[in-house]
């Protein structure tokens, strides 16, 4: 659900509005965490194609070795681990619409596959040897900038051409402050679906929030707002709290590790609340499973701080690479969800 009633707002509606009438490609252009993937819903949702599929696929969060695959599919046995013929994106989004995220993070190879699927709207799998005709609506995002990377030789020109038929620009959360208290509001009813305890800012706090640039947009408000419901006991956050949590928003990575006191406090808050209820719900487990929730929430943290960089992530939490994917299945880490 895109939330917001700022005239930035008002003239993207519009522009969805319109787009939602034909089927011209659409770039979609905005900061990581300003909502692309929910635009690209949208200008799905409100067109012709509405009761086709919707397939999403976050060029960031994919090995450049499996991008081909993951676009166009595969036959049994046509790569080392192909040991089932699966069918790509492509066809999976059959006279639905295909979203493109971090558009810019596709490798040059895939790039010219893609583009000659756009030019001749059709594609073969890997291995495969009928080519099959491409009924997809392509929407595409990226936080780059693109004709930068075009100079630098690191996106092809003619695909750019290609993909940004129509392009669209989402603000940044920065851009429009105005739209904070609703958007506060918006997640405090989805923390309550969550089962999160319900919290209350008063309007010093509304005040403090729309000072801070919230460089990670939306995303990072979304995420702030429901470490708050789920670690804070007290119905109203103080403004102090909350002065003080938004002040760690700006910190370095080390630097938020030395507030381990402050977490330790709001944790132990927690608990203390909540002991009678967490003794009749985990007795004999309360050990395994914060250390297993903690983990998740960390490791989906640092994942999406990384904008789904497994590499990055990893160094950050100084995993293995290999023992980071063995967390990410062990703990059932969604990691193809958006912006």
């Amino acid at each position: 659900m895109i939330v917001g009633r700022s005239p930035a707002m008002q003239d993207l509606y519009k522009s969805i509005a319109r787009l939602s009438q034909n089927d011209l490609t659409v770039m979609i252009y905005g900061e990581s965490g300003t909502g692309k993937e929910l635009v690209a819903n949208a200008l799905h949702k409100y067109s012709s194609r509405s009761e086709k599929p919707f397939i999403a696929l976050n060029m960031a969060a994919i090995p450049n070795d499996l991008i081909e695959s993951e676009l166009f599919g595969h036959e049994k046995g046509s790569f080392t681990g192909a040991h089932q013929k699966s069918e790509g994106k492509f066809k999976l989004a059959e006279k639905g619409t295909l979203f493109l995220d971090e558009i810019g993070d596709m490798p040059i190879n895939a790039q010219t596959r893609l583009l000659r699927v756009l030019q001749e709207g059709e594609f073969t799998p890997i291995g495969g040897k009928e080519k099959i005709r491409a009924d997809t609506r392509i929407i595409a995002a990226t936080h780059k900038n693109l004709p930068e990377l075009i100079d630098k030789g690191e996106f092809r020109e003619d695909l750019f051409y290609r993909l940004n038929v129509v392009p669209i620009a989402i603000p940044a959360l920065r851009d429009r402050k105005e739209d904070i208290p609703e958007l506060v509001n918006h997640f405090l009813n989805k923390a309550k679906e969550l089962k999160l305890e319900p919290k209350k800012f008063d309007a010093a706090g509304f005040k403090i929030m729309e000072k801070y640039n919230w460089p990670g947009n939306v995303r990072e408000l979304e995420n702030f707002i429901m470490k708050l419901c789920a670690l804070y006991s007290d119905e109203t956050i103080l403004k102090e709290d909350l002065a003080f949590e938004i002040d760690n928003l700006g910190k370095t990575d080390h630097q938020i590790l030395e507030t381990e006191t402050h977490f330790s406090k709001v944790f132990k808050n927690y608990l203390t609340k909540n002991i009678n209820q967490i003794n009749r719900d985990y007795q004999g487990d309360v050990y395994n499973f914060f250390l297993t929730e903690l983990e998740k929430v960390l490791i989906c943290e640092v994942l999406k701080n990384k904008n789904g960089n497994q590499l990055k992530a990893s160094e950050l939490l100084g995993l293995n690479r290999n023992t980071l994917r063995k967390k990410i299945t062990e703990l059932n880490i969604d990691i193809t969800g958006d912006n």
